[in-house]
């Protein structure tokens, strides 16, 4: 199987550290060292693998690459005793798609401890439509009911940039699990497609930036999942009602934070980040598991896109630009 051919998008970077793209045909011999080797069916498009193919914020270490932060796949070689050829397997984190070659390949080579079982009941396109940013959602959903959330409070659960992949979902499961969601977004022109995932209110981005005009503000928030971070953050964190938690995914608004401590010395707010990359096996089954049989699969394919290897480039700069929404998951067959 050495010399077998696949297709992959391949990134190589000039002497200026400029970063150009094109899909090539590569051999497994030139796979990266791993004790499971995959054939891969689907990755997805996150906001990360966007300033990745785009050569932004420098999250490569090694070129040349193959990029993609999650992949889905059956396993065709294993040394490891957990995988046998045949399994059916998901990966999510583990730097995957940024130090270790990624799933915008056919074929993908990885150490067994990074990989998940595919759990019962769901395709592994459904797995990818789910992907790094249902993964993600999921664990923000457990973080805040182990800190005290209840499907019975009269408060909103708020998800910011509820727009994106992470949002969407957690916008979905949340309103299925009985929550009452407000969605925060800046963009006016999806405001039917988060009423349709189950949101009860929704937030424009400048409500939510407003500083109030003391060091806090009305209680509004039962918790909050936030996908936005930057100046936002220390605002909303204002607004969270007592012993509410605030689980802190993105930072696409940048990674300045400023607050004072009075909602943790007044309202024992919790602040917690969300780490889905490098999440214990355990949590991420659980979470896998919960995905599977929380997660309204109807509003899912709502939500997804797919789209083949070669309309990445292009896809790549429409995420960065705010344009895609909902999860699009690449079939790197097509």
């Amino acid at each position: 199987m050495g010399v077998e051919e696949f297709t992959c998008l391949f990134l190589e970077e000039d002497e200026n550290r400029k970063v150009s793209n094109s899909i090539q045909r590569l051999t497994n011999d030139q796979l990266p060292e791993g004790d499971v080797t995959v054939a891969v069916q689907y990755s997805t498009l996150n906001y990360k693998d966007g300033m990745i193919i785009k050569g932004l914020g420098r999250l490569v270490r090694e070129y040349p690459h193959v990029p993609g932060i999650d992949f889905c796949g059956i396993v065709e070689e294993s040394s490891s005793p957990d995988y046998s050829p045949g399994d059916k397997v998901i990966l999510t984190g583990w730097r995957v798609g940024e130090v270790h070659w990624g799933g915008f390949s056919q074929r993908a080579r990885v150490k067994s401890e990074w990989l998940v079982p595919a759990p019962d009941g769901i395709s592994l396109l459904q797995t990818m439509a789910i992907g790094t940013a249902g993964v993600t959602a999921m664990l923000a959903i457990m973080t805040l009911e182990a800190h005290g959330l209840s499907r019975g409070s009269e408060k909103e659960v708020l998800v910011t940039g509820a727009g994106g992949g992470v949002g969407s979902i957690a916008v979905s499961i949340l309103a299925n699990l009985g929550y009452k969601v407000a969605a925060g977004t800046g963009r006016v022109e999806i405001h039917d497609y988060l009423t349709d995932l189950g949101a009860a209110t929704l937030v424009s981005r400048e409500e939510l930036a407003e500083v109030p005009k003391g060091p806090l503000a009305r209680e509004r928030w039962a918790g909050v999942i936030d996908n936005v971070g930057g100046s936002m953050l220390g605002t909303v964190l204002s607004s969270v009602a007592y012993w509410g938690t605030v689980a802190s995914v993105g930072n696409a608004g940048g990674v300045e934070f400023s607050s004072n401590v009075l909602p943790f010395l007044l309202r024992g707010i919790n602040l917690c980040g969300i780490d889905s990359n490098t999440c214990p096996k355990s949590r991420r089954i659980e979470a896998w598991n919960r995905l599977a049989v929380e997660l309204p699969f109807n509003k899912l394919e709502a939500i997804t896109t797919i789209a083949p290897l070669s309309d990445l480039p292009g896809l790549a700069g429409k995420i960065l630009e705010g344009q895609v929404r909902g999860r699009t998951v690449i079939d790197v067959n097509a």
